[in-house]
């Protein structure tokens, strides 16, 4: 296979942008994902890949849960926050306020359009990300009217 072909072909497929949270106890983090999908309606499903060497991911192994929040289409730089390290000041998660999670404790960022929590059902380790399929437990919309941010509308690349 060449690989210069198989990056670009990997790089058709088409993703939106979230900011993965989740919270362990006093520890909290979060990071801009793509790798997201719906699996399932009964139960709701979702699965997401996280890389394996981050934060975020050692906290979904230790609570088991996480929240995804959903960007809309004008909050580009959002998602470029979230590409750092995990700092929480002042009450904000990377500059950017947040409440808690009613059921996963994870933070739940004020200023996007929509989120849900989901609690972790089964686990896959492969490769350098681990893909968590987890039920949704709870879910809150701030704007109906917000276009979701998506990967080809940034000019950013993740994947191939």
């Amino acid at each position: 296979m060449d690989p210069e072909i198989k990056k670009q072909v990997l790089r058709k497929l088409t993703y939106g942008l979230y900011i993965l949270t989740a919270a362990h106890e006093d520890d909290l983090a979060g990071g801009t994902v793509n790798w997201l999908s719906q699996a399932s309606f009964s139960p709701p499903l979702v699965m997401v890949g996280v890389k394996a060497d981050s934060h975020v991911h050692q906290i979904i192994e230790r609570s088991g849960a996480f929240a995804v929040n959903i960007l809309a289409a004008d909050q580009k730089e959002v998602a470029a926050a979230f590409f750092r390290p995990s700092e929480v000041k002042d009450g904000r998660l990377n500059g950017y306020a947040f409440e808690v999670g009613a059921e996963t404790g994870a933070p739940l960022l004020v200023d996007l359009p929509a989120w849900f929590e989901a609690r972790v059902t089964d686990t896959i380790k492969r490769g350098d990300h681990t893909v968590f399929v987890a039920e949704v437990v709870n879910a809150g919309l701030r704007n109906a009217e917000a276009r979701p941010l998506v990967m080809w509308d940034t000019g950013w690349f993740y994947g191939g």
